[in-house]
Protein backbone atom coordinates (compact mmCIF):
# COMPACT_ATOMS: atom_id res chain seq x y z
CA UNK A 1 0.00 0.00 0.00
CA UNK A 2 1.12 3.59 -0.56
CA UNK A 3 2.65 5.12 2.55
CA UNK A 4 3.26 8.73 3.51
CA UNK A 5 6.70 9.87 4.57
CA UNK A 6 8.16 13.36 4.37
CA UNK A 7 11.08 14.67 6.38
CA UNK A 8 13.34 17.66 5.96
CA UNK A 9 16.82 18.07 7.43
CA UNK A 10 19.86 20.27 7.04
CA UNK A 11 23.29 19.22 5.77
CA UNK A 12 25.74 21.07 8.01
CA UNK A 13 29.52 21.23 8.29
CA UNK A 14 29.18 21.22 12.08
CA UNK A 15 28.19 17.55 11.79
CA UNK A 16 31.08 16.68 9.52
CA UNK A 17 29.02 16.64 6.34
CA UNK A 18 29.44 18.29 2.96
CA UNK A 19 27.17 18.99 0.01
CA UNK A 20 29.61 17.38 -2.43
CA UNK A 21 29.72 14.08 -0.53
CA UNK A 22 25.94 13.98 -0.03
CA UNK A 23 25.22 14.65 -3.70
CA UNK A 24 27.74 12.06 -4.89
CA UNK A 25 26.26 9.40 -2.62
CA UNK A 26 22.64 10.08 -3.54
CA UNK A 27 23.32 10.18 -7.28
CA UNK A 28 25.87 7.30 -7.23
CA UNK A 29 28.46 9.49 -8.97
CA UNK A 30 32.06 10.67 -8.55
CA UNK A 31 32.41 14.24 -7.25
CA UNK A 32 35.68 15.91 -6.28
CA UNK A 33 35.47 18.54 -3.53
CA UNK A 34 37.57 21.45 -4.77
CA UNK A 35 37.69 22.99 -1.30
CA UNK A 36 39.17 19.96 0.49
CA UNK A 37 40.57 18.00 -2.45
CA UNK A 38 38.67 14.92 -1.30
CA UNK A 39 37.14 12.65 -3.96
CA UNK A 40 33.73 11.15 -3.23
CA UNK A 41 33.30 8.14 -5.51
CA UNK A 42 30.05 6.20 -5.21
CA UNK A 43 29.83 4.97 -8.79
CA UNK A 44 29.64 1.36 -7.55
CA UNK A 45 26.52 2.07 -5.50
CA UNK A 46 23.37 0.23 -6.62
CA UNK A 47 19.69 1.13 -6.46
CA UNK A 48 19.69 4.66 -7.96
CA UNK A 49 16.88 4.63 -10.52
CA UNK A 50 16.75 8.25 -11.69
CA UNK A 51 18.61 11.55 -11.17
CA UNK A 52 18.13 15.08 -12.46
CA UNK A 53 18.71 18.71 -11.49
CA UNK A 54 16.00 21.36 -11.71
CA UNK A 55 16.95 25.04 -11.56
CA UNK A 56 15.19 28.40 -12.11
CA UNK A 57 15.28 29.62 -15.69
CA UNK A 58 17.60 32.52 -14.80
CA UNK A 59 20.22 30.23 -13.19
CA UNK A 60 23.58 29.88 -15.00
CA UNK A 61 24.23 26.73 -17.04
CA UNK A 62 26.82 25.34 -14.61
CA UNK A 63 24.07 25.11 -11.95
CA UNK A 64 22.72 22.08 -13.82
CA UNK A 65 25.96 20.15 -13.47
CA UNK A 66 26.16 18.23 -10.19
CA UNK A 67 29.86 18.69 -9.47
CA UNK A 68 29.90 22.36 -10.44
CA UNK A 69 26.73 23.10 -8.50
CA UNK A 70 27.73 21.69 -5.14
CA UNK A 71 31.34 22.86 -5.36
CA UNK A 72 29.96 26.38 -5.91
CA UNK A 73 27.77 25.91 -2.82
CA UNK A 74 30.75 24.79 -0.73
CA UNK A 75 32.87 27.67 -2.05
CA UNK A 76 30.35 30.39 -1.16
CA UNK A 77 29.97 29.18 2.42
CA UNK A 78 32.77 30.49 4.67
CA UNK A 79 31.69 29.44 8.16
CA UNK A 80 32.98 26.23 9.73
CA UNK A 81 29.46 25.39 10.91
CA UNK A 82 27.72 26.51 7.72
CA UNK A 83 24.49 24.90 6.62
CA UNK A 84 25.37 24.04 3.05
CA UNK A 85 22.11 22.46 1.87
CA UNK A 86 18.67 21.30 2.86
CA UNK A 87 17.51 17.76 2.15
CA UNK A 88 13.95 16.50 1.76
CA UNK A 89 13.29 12.76 1.76
CA UNK A 90 9.91 11.42 0.59
CA UNK A 91 8.43 7.94 0.25
CA UNK A 92 7.28 7.04 -3.26
CA UNK A 93 4.22 4.89 -4.02
CA UNK A 94 5.38 1.37 -4.81
CA UNK A 95 2.31 0.99 -7.03
CA UNK A 96 3.79 3.43 -9.58
CA UNK A 97 6.52 2.89 -12.17
CA UNK A 98 9.86 4.68 -12.01
CA UNK A 99 8.76 7.03 -14.79
CA UNK A 100 5.50 7.85 -12.99
CA UNK A 101 7.33 8.50 -9.73
CA UNK A 102 9.85 10.70 -11.53
CA UNK A 103 7.00 12.77 -12.99
CA UNK A 104 5.42 12.98 -9.52
CA UNK A 105 8.60 14.23 -7.84
CA UNK A 106 9.41 16.59 -10.70
CA UNK A 107 6.02 18.32 -10.54
CA UNK A 108 6.19 18.68 -6.76
CA UNK A 109 9.76 19.99 -6.75
CA UNK A 110 9.09 22.49 -9.54
CA UNK A 111 6.03 23.90 -7.78
CA UNK A 112 7.26 24.01 -4.19
CA UNK A 113 11.02 24.60 -4.51
CA UNK A 114 12.25 25.69 -7.94
CA UNK A 115 9.48 28.24 -8.48
CA UNK A 116 10.57 29.79 -5.15
CA UNK A 117 14.14 30.19 -6.44
CA UNK A 118 15.90 27.04 -5.18
CA UNK A 119 17.94 24.56 -7.17
CA UNK A 120 16.94 20.94 -6.60
CA UNK A 121 19.10 17.85 -7.07
CA UNK A 122 16.78 14.81 -7.30
CA UNK A 123 17.66 11.13 -6.87
CA UNK A 124 15.12 8.29 -6.89
CA UNK A 125 16.21 5.21 -4.95
CA UNK A 126 14.94 1.64 -5.10
CA UNK A 127 14.41 -0.36 -1.89
CA UNK A 128 17.50 -1.82 -0.25
CA UNK A 129 18.29 -5.47 -0.84
CA UNK A 130 17.51 -6.49 2.75
CA UNK A 131 14.83 -3.93 3.63
CA UNK A 132 11.15 -3.46 2.87
CA UNK A 133 10.76 -3.94 -0.89
CA UNK A 134 8.04 -1.30 -0.97
CA UNK A 135 10.48 1.35 0.31
CA UNK A 136 10.87 3.35 -2.89
CA UNK A 137 11.95 6.86 -1.98
CA UNK A 138 13.48 10.06 -3.30
CA UNK A 139 16.20 12.35 -1.96
CA UNK A 140 15.87 16.04 -2.87
CA UNK A 141 18.86 18.24 -2.09
CA UNK A 142 18.07 21.97 -2.09
CA UNK A 143 20.21 25.09 -2.14
CA UNK A 144 19.74 27.62 0.66
CA UNK A 145 20.81 30.78 -1.21
CA UNK A 146 19.22 32.86 -3.93
CA UNK A 147 20.64 32.20 -7.39
CA UNK A 148 21.14 34.77 -10.16
CA UNK A 149 22.82 34.82 -13.57
CA UNK A 150 26.16 35.57 -11.88
CA UNK A 151 25.88 32.93 -9.16
CA UNK A 152 24.73 32.63 -5.55
CA UNK A 153 23.64 35.59 -3.49
CA UNK A 154 22.28 35.90 0.04
CA UNK A 155 20.55 33.17 1.99
CA UNK A 156 16.78 33.27 1.94
CA UNK A 157 15.61 32.94 5.57
CA UNK A 158 11.97 32.74 4.47
CA UNK A 159 12.66 29.19 3.29
CA UNK A 160 13.22 28.20 6.95
CA UNK A 161 9.70 29.11 8.09
CA UNK A 162 7.79 26.36 9.89
CA UNK A 163 4.62 27.36 8.05
CA UNK A 164 6.37 26.63 4.76
CA UNK A 165 7.37 23.18 5.99
CA UNK A 166 3.76 22.43 6.91
CA UNK A 167 2.70 23.55 3.44
CA UNK A 168 5.31 21.28 1.84
CA UNK A 169 4.04 18.30 3.80
CA UNK A 170 0.40 18.77 2.79
CA UNK A 171 1.36 19.61 -0.79
CA UNK A 172 3.32 16.37 -1.14
CA UNK A 173 0.27 14.37 0.00
CA UNK A 174 -1.89 16.20 -2.56
CA UNK A 175 0.59 15.52 -5.37
CA UNK A 176 0.81 11.83 -4.44
CA UNK A 177 -2.97 11.38 -4.28
CA UNK A 178 -3.54 13.25 -7.54
CA UNK A 179 -0.97 11.02 -9.25
CA UNK A 180 -2.45 7.83 -7.78
CA UNK A 181 -5.91 8.84 -8.97
CA UNK A 182 -4.63 9.72 -12.42
CA UNK A 183 -2.88 6.33 -12.63
CA UNK A 184 -6.06 4.53 -11.48
CA UNK A 185 -4.58 3.37 -8.17
CA UNK A 186 -7.10 3.11 -5.32
CA UNK A 187 -4.64 3.80 -2.46
CA UNK A 188 -4.30 7.26 -0.90
CA UNK A 189 -1.91 8.88 1.60
CA UNK A 190 -2.49 11.33 4.45
CA UNK A 191 0.03 13.81 5.86
CA UNK A 192 -1.74 14.20 9.20
CA UNK A 193 -0.72 12.45 12.42
CA UNK A 194 -1.94 8.89 13.04
CA UNK A 195 -3.99 10.14 15.99
CA UNK A 196 -5.82 12.73 13.88
CA UNK A 197 -6.54 10.18 11.16
CA UNK A 198 -7.83 7.67 13.71
CA UNK A 199 -10.20 10.19 15.29
CA UNK A 200 -11.62 11.01 11.87
CA UNK A 201 -12.08 7.30 11.07
CA UNK A 202 -13.97 6.77 14.33
CA UNK A 203 -16.23 9.76 13.66
CA UNK A 204 -17.03 8.41 10.20
CA UNK A 205 -17.67 4.93 11.64
CA UNK A 206 -20.16 6.29 14.17
CA UNK A 207 -21.87 8.38 11.49
CA UNK A 208 -22.18 5.34 9.23
CA UNK A 209 -23.65 3.33 12.12
CA UNK A 210 -26.28 6.03 12.75
CA UNK A 211 -27.16 6.04 9.04
CA UNK A 212 -27.48 2.26 8.93
CA UNK A 213 -24.56 1.85 6.48
CA UNK A 214 -23.00 -1.38 7.77
CA UNK A 215 -20.34 -1.62 5.06
CA UNK A 216 -19.01 1.89 5.68
CA UNK A 217 -19.11 1.28 9.44
CA UNK A 218 -16.95 -1.85 9.12
CA UNK A 219 -14.51 -0.16 6.72
CA UNK A 220 -13.97 2.88 8.95
CA UNK A 221 -13.66 0.78 12.12
CA UNK A 222 -11.01 -1.42 10.51
CA UNK A 223 -9.16 1.72 9.41
CA UNK A 224 -9.31 3.06 12.98
CA UNK A 225 -7.87 -0.22 14.26
CA UNK A 226 -5.01 -0.05 11.75
CA UNK A 227 -4.20 3.54 12.75
CA UNK A 228 -4.07 2.68 16.46
CA UNK A 229 -0.27 2.39 16.57
CA UNK A 230 2.67 4.61 17.53
CA UNK A 231 4.49 6.46 14.72
CA UNK A 232 7.92 5.29 13.65
CA UNK A 233 10.67 7.34 15.34
CA UNK A 234 13.28 9.25 13.38
CA UNK A 235 16.71 7.64 13.72
CA UNK A 236 18.64 10.18 11.63
CA UNK A 237 21.06 9.71 8.75
CA UNK A 238 23.79 8.20 10.92
CA UNK A 239 21.31 5.86 12.55
CA UNK A 240 20.19 4.58 9.15
CA UNK A 241 23.80 4.09 8.09
CA UNK A 242 24.51 2.01 11.21
CA UNK A 243 21.28 0.02 10.79
CA UNK A 244 22.24 -0.91 7.22
CA UNK A 245 25.53 -2.25 8.55
CA UNK A 246 23.82 -4.27 11.26
CA UNK A 247 25.15 -2.12 14.11
CA UNK A 248 22.73 -2.07 17.04
CA UNK A 249 21.89 1.25 18.67
CA UNK A 250 19.12 2.22 21.13
CA UNK A 251 17.44 4.30 18.40
CA UNK A 252 17.62 1.41 15.92
CA UNK A 253 16.25 -1.05 18.47
CA UNK A 254 13.36 1.31 19.24
CA UNK A 255 12.64 1.75 15.54
CA UNK A 256 12.54 -2.03 15.01
CA UNK A 257 10.25 -2.44 18.03
CA UNK A 258 7.80 0.19 16.77
CA UNK A 259 7.93 -1.30 13.28
CA UNK A 260 6.97 -4.74 14.63
CA UNK A 261 4.08 -3.20 16.55
CA UNK A 262 2.87 -1.58 13.34
CA UNK A 263 3.05 -4.91 11.48
CA UNK A 264 1.06 -6.66 14.22
CA UNK A 265 -1.56 -3.91 14.27
CA UNK A 266 -2.00 -4.16 10.49
CA UNK A 267 -2.42 -7.94 10.79
CA UNK A 268 -5.07 -7.45 13.48
CA UNK A 269 -6.85 -4.87 11.34
CA UNK A 270 -6.79 -7.22 8.35
CA UNK A 271 -8.22 -10.06 10.44
CA UNK A 272 -10.93 -7.75 11.78
CA UNK A 273 -11.72 -6.58 8.26
CA UNK A 274 -11.97 -10.14 6.92
CA UNK A 275 -14.15 -11.44 9.74
CA UNK A 276 -16.38 -8.38 9.67
CA UNK A 277 -16.80 -8.76 5.91
CA UNK A 278 -17.81 -12.42 6.31
CA UNK A 279 -20.31 -11.55 9.02
CA UNK A 280 -21.70 -8.69 6.95
CA UNK A 281 -22.18 -10.91 3.89
CA UNK A 282 -24.04 -13.49 5.97
CA UNK A 283 -26.23 -10.82 7.56
CA UNK A 284 -27.04 -9.21 4.20
CA UNK A 285 -27.76 -12.63 2.68
CA UNK A 286 -30.20 -13.51 5.47
CA UNK A 287 -31.91 -10.12 5.10
CA UNK A 288 -32.26 -10.51 1.33
CA UNK A 289 -33.74 -14.01 1.71
CA UNK A 290 -36.19 -12.71 4.30
CA UNK A 291 -37.22 -9.86 2.02
CA UNK A 292 -37.64 -12.28 -0.92
CA UNK A 293 -39.85 -14.62 1.11
CA UNK A 294 -41.91 -11.69 2.33
CA UNK A 295 -42.34 -10.41 -1.21
CA UNK A 296 -43.48 -13.82 -2.48
CA UNK A 297 -46.00 -14.07 0.33
CA UNK A 298 -47.31 -10.60 -0.47
CA UNK A 299 -47.64 -11.43 -4.17
CA UNK A 300 -49.52 -14.72 -3.57
CA UNK A 301 -53.28 -14.45 -4.02
CA UNK A 302 -55.19 -14.78 -0.71
CA UNK A 303 -56.84 -18.20 -0.40
CA UNK A 304 -58.29 -18.58 3.09
CA UNK A 305 -60.88 -16.41 4.76
CA UNK A 306 -58.28 -14.85 7.04
CA UNK A 307 -56.02 -14.03 4.12
CA UNK A 308 -58.83 -12.40 2.24
CA UNK A 309 -59.71 -10.47 5.34
CA UNK A 310 -56.12 -9.21 5.50
CA UNK A 311 -56.29 -8.28 1.82
CA UNK A 312 -59.37 -6.28 2.57
CA UNK A 313 -57.54 -4.46 5.34
CA UNK A 314 -54.73 -3.56 2.92
CA UNK A 315 -57.12 -2.01 0.45
CA UNK A 316 -57.65 -4.78 -2.08
CA UNK A 317 -61.45 -4.52 -2.00
CA UNK A 318 -63.23 -2.75 -4.83
CA UNK A 319 -63.32 1.01 -4.73
CA UNK A 320 -67.00 1.21 -5.65
CA UNK A 321 -69.83 1.92 -3.18
CA UNK A 322 -69.74 -0.64 -0.34
CA UNK A 323 -72.11 -3.57 -0.93
CA UNK A 324 -70.63 -6.66 0.70
CA UNK A 325 -69.29 -7.13 4.23
CA UNK A 326 -65.70 -6.74 2.95
CA UNK A 327 -66.53 -3.52 1.18
CA UNK A 328 -68.33 -2.18 4.26
CA UNK A 329 -65.27 -3.08 6.34
CA UNK A 330 -62.96 -1.15 4.02
CA UNK A 331 -65.36 1.78 3.87
CA UNK A 332 -65.53 1.82 7.66
CA UNK A 333 -61.76 2.03 7.91
CA UNK A 334 -61.50 4.75 5.24
CA UNK A 335 -64.30 6.93 6.58
CA UNK A 336 -63.68 9.35 9.43
CA UNK A 337 -67.19 10.85 9.71
CA UNK A 338 -69.66 8.05 9.11
CA UNK A 339 -68.30 4.91 10.86
CA UNK A 340 -67.09 4.56 14.42
CA UNK A 341 -64.90 1.94 16.06
CA UNK A 342 -67.96 -0.16 16.82
CA UNK A 343 -68.93 -0.11 13.12
CA UNK A 344 -65.48 -1.37 12.21
CA UNK A 345 -65.73 -4.26 14.66
CA UNK A 346 -69.23 -5.22 13.47
CA UNK A 347 -68.22 -5.13 9.81
CA UNK A 348 -65.08 -7.10 10.61
CA UNK A 349 -67.18 -9.80 12.32
CA UNK A 350 -69.66 -9.93 9.44
CA UNK A 351 -66.84 -10.21 6.94
CA UNK A 352 -65.36 -13.10 8.89
CA UNK A 353 -68.64 -14.99 9.00
CA UNK A 354 -69.33 -14.36 5.33
CA UNK A 355 -65.89 -15.52 4.28
CA UNK A 356 -66.12 -18.67 6.37
CA UNK A 357 -69.44 -19.52 4.75
CA UNK A 358 -67.90 -18.95 1.32
CA UNK A 359 -64.97 -21.23 2.20
CA UNK A 360 -67.34 -23.95 3.42
CA UNK A 361 -69.35 -23.74 0.19
CA UNK A 362 -66.17 -23.88 -1.90
CA UNK A 363 -64.92 -26.89 -0.03
CA UNK A 364 -68.26 -28.68 -0.50
CA UNK A 365 -68.14 -27.95 -4.22
CA UNK A 366 -64.58 -29.26 -4.46
CA UNK A 367 -65.55 -32.45 -2.60
CA UNK A 368 -68.54 -33.01 -4.89
CA UNK A 369 -66.32 -32.58 -7.94
CA UNK A 370 -63.79 -35.02 -6.52
CA UNK A 371 -66.52 -37.62 -5.85
CA UNK A 372 -67.85 -37.18 -9.40
CA UNK A 373 -64.41 -37.76 -10.90
CA UNK A 374 -63.88 -40.88 -8.78
CA UNK A 375 -67.26 -42.27 -9.83
CA UNK A 376 -66.44 -41.73 -13.49
CA UNK A 377 -63.16 -43.51 -13.00
CA UNK A 378 -64.84 -46.51 -11.35
CA UNK A 379 -67.39 -46.74 -14.17
CA UNK A 380 -64.63 -46.65 -16.76
CA UNK A 381 -62.78 -49.46 -15.00
CA UNK A 382 -65.92 -51.64 -14.88
CA UNK A 383 -66.72 -51.07 -18.56
CA UNK A 384 -63.18 -51.52 -19.79
CA UNK A 385 -63.00 -55.39 -19.85
CA UNK A 386 -66.43 -55.82 -21.41
CA UNK A 387 -65.45 -53.52 -24.28
CA UNK A 388 -62.23 -55.49 -24.78
CA UNK A 389 -64.24 -58.79 -25.24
Amino acid sequence: MAIYHFDASVISRSKGRSATAASAYRAAERVRDARTGEVHDYTRKHGVEHTEILAPVHAPDWARDRSSLWNAVEDVERRRDAQVAREVRVALPSELTTAQNADLVRAFVQEQFVDRGMIADIALHAPGREGDQRNHHAHIMLTTREIGPEGFGAKNRDWNAKELLVDWRSSWAEHVNDTLERCHVHERVDHRTLEAQREEALERAYAAERNGDARAHVAEMSRAVELDRPPLPDVGARGWSMMRRGIATPAADRWQEIRQIGIQVREIAQEFRSRAAEWLERAIGMHERTVAVGASERNREPQSALERLQAAREGRAAADAPQTALERLQAARDSRNRDTGADVLRNEERAGVELQQQDAEREQAVEKERQRVLEQKRVAEREGPSHSR
